[in-house]
């Protein structure tokens, strides 16, 4: 249970003095706890009651949504199924009230293994209403893997889409073999589907059978505290096993309404699901269409036919989706682009995005803004917050500086790059590199039931992000690399992303990835991986030419290996696969 994660977590949670999580009760500095205390008694007559004080969560935003949006269309999800505010709260409650009736108590933790279907939406609200929290598994895990996040975070129901049932049941079989507590399994079905009866045990339930049997009239466990977690989210992998990363009602609350004034959204926006809905809780974007009385397009998979028929059918004002969905994009087809209706915004984060397809992308008829962040911040951290001055720009330098990652949005206290060792703030001189490093009110609480990491993480006060970065005199910081990521050839430190940026521009490159291959002279040297374009054919030395024309000759690969580019199932490029593989090579003398 999450029980053991606040009693684990003394570092994460212990400036919350006399409050109680789960029966557990923490400590709070001396200093902080008489800030606290005295906070209250600093005039008289100023009290702490129900009238002026509510714990923070985002379930309060599906609550007013009822109210207010009730009649506006808050889910549509192909041909046949749509639903407005009041029956999206209505079925929540509902959902809500089937998991206690399962014996799902407060921390307990339910895990879902779903794509961007309606359900994945209702669930975001159900489970913490019932006081549970939700962990929302990456639908890209073989069975080895999910049965180790299932096992890691105690989950005591998962919510599975039929499409997954067998990689789902091939973990609870592995749990089984090591005399696990399984899960209770209830199948998410398509609308026009119902559950094979042979794949289920009767222990299992259907998903519309169970929301069903929930009474509506159930009354919201509401949070606590606003510090009790809400959700898990695993990081996804692109360095090592993954991590649970805990999120609090109250970072949800505040991430939410950054990630809306990130997105520009005014009321009533219409969202395309192709951030997938487990990826940090989709950005916390499945809570701020609520708050917005916005429209839920659910897209089970992701391609860009698929996009621009949305588009065009459903009016979409917003989508979101790492570099690699935009690239896809402009990539595609001619017979699938089709003319967009009006200007479609549409935020990108995950990796750095070529200044290129951003261009192409405008080209297309959308307006892209930057977002950066990692799963520990709640998704979007920062943005790069555009300047009317820089409209006059010519184009190339437009999407130069578009590419930068920004700065802190607004309910983060701060974002710098400072020396990962000393703590010390770096030059803002767009020309020193240093790490990345965070504090505020959304970043996580900590590792599910790994404290040494989560200690490791908060060292110094700041969360360490592991990326590095430069900060330019106006302010805006420039993502250089990850700090595993950094290629040292000869004493020189080399810039992956910038060597990445180049190869992106030769005209027969679709995508790039670049890491560093061992160099028994200079010590490491860049080994490129590079997808071309379909029809096109250049050789090595063509592209290692290239480099060499557009960087410093130390900084072009020695190496260029032509092959499909492996990569999450949120986008990111698999950088620890392509490691492995330089690595296996050895040195090229």
């Amino acid at each position: 249970m999450m029980n053991q994660f606040f009693k684990n977590s003394r570092l994460v949670f212990g400036f919350f003095s006399s409050i109680k999580i789960h029966s557990k009760t923490t400590k709070l500095s001396s200093r902080e706890c008489s800030n606290l205390c005295e906070s209250w008694k600093s005039m008289e007559g100023f009290v702490k009651c129900s009238a002026n004080f509510e714990p923070l969560t985002p379930l309060s935003f599906l609550e007013r949504a009822a109210n207010v949006f009730r009649d506006t269309t808050s889910v549509i999800y192909g041909e046949k199924l749509k639903y407005n505010w009041e029956q999206t709260h209505n079925r929540c409650v509902k959902l809500a009230s089937a998991l206690v009736h399962l014996g799902i108590s407060h921390g307990d933790v339910v895990a879902t293994l779903a794509p961007n279907v309606p359900a994945m939406q209702e669930l975001h609200f159900a489970v913490p209403m019932a006081g549970a929290v939700l962990c929302t598994l990456n639908t890209r895990h073989d069975s080895a893997m999910l049965s180790v996040l299932l096992m890691h975070s105690e989950a005591k129901v998962i919510f599975v889409d039929q499409k997954l049932l067998e990689i789902a049941q091939g973990a609870l079989a592995l749990l089984a073999d090591k005399k696990q507590n399984l899960p209770l399994l209830v199948v998410i079905c398509q609308t026009d589907e119902s559950p094979s009866v042979e794949n289920l045990n009767p222990r299992d339930h259907d998903y519309e059978s169970l929301l069903g049997s929930g009474d509506s009239n159930f009354a919201i466990r509401w949070p606590r505290t606003e510090f009790d977690p809400i959700s898990i989210n695993y990081t996804s992998g692109t360095t090592s096993r993954p991590k649970g990363v805990v999120y609090s009602h109250r970072g949800a609350y505040l991430n939410t309404i950054a990630s809306f004034l990130l997105h520009e959204m005014s009321l009533f926006p219409v969202y395309l699901w192709t951030v997938p809905m487990f990826h940090c809780n989709g950005w916390c974007m499945i809570w701020g269409l609520a708050a917005l009385g916005g429209t839920n397009v659910c897209l089970r998979n992701v391609s860009p036919k698929d996009i621009f028929e949305n588009i065009s059918l459903h009016k979409v004002t917003d989508m979101g989706g790492a570099p690699t969905v935009l690239n896809k994009i402009v990539n595609s087809p001619p017979c699938d682009l089709k003319p967009l209706p009006h200007k479609v915004k549409i935020m990108t984060g995950g990796s750095p995005p070529p200044p290129q397809v951003i261009a192409k992308m405008e080209e297309l008829g959308f307006k892209v803004n930057h977002l950066y962040g990692l799963t520990e911040t709640y998704g979007p951290g920062t943005s790069c917050l555009w300047k009317p001055e820089w409209d006059s720009l010519p184009p190339d330098e437009k999407f130069v500086l578009k590419a930068r990652q920004g700065v802190q949005h607004l309910c983060l206290k701060e974002v710098d790059i400072r020396d990962s060792t000393t703590m010390e703030k770096v030059p803002a001189d767009g020309k020193t590199i240093g790490e990345i490093m965070f504090r505020g009110n959304t970043v996580m609480s900590g590792y599910l039931n790994d404290t040494k990491a989560t200690e490791e993480a908060f060292k110094g006060g700041w969360f360490h992000s592991g990326d590095l970065a430069v900060k330019h005199p106006d302010g805006y910081i420039e993502v250089k690399d990850r700090l595993k990521d950094i290629i040292i050839s000869g004493g020189e430190n080399i810039s992956t992303v910038e060597v990445e940026r180049v190869l992106y521009s030769h005209p027969a490159v679709v995508e790039a990835a670049v890491v560093a291959r061992p160099d028994n002279h200079w010590g490491q040297t860049p080994c490129a991986f590079v997808k071309l374009k379909e029809g096109l054919s250049v050789d090595d030395q063509e592209i290692i030419n290239f480099c060499r024309d557009n960087l410093p000759h130390y900084m072009a690969p020695r190496t260029v290996i032509f092959e499909d580019i492996p990569k999450t199932s949120t986008g990111k490029i698999q950088k620890f696969i392509l490691r492995e593989k330089a690595n296996a090579l050895g040195s090229i003398f």
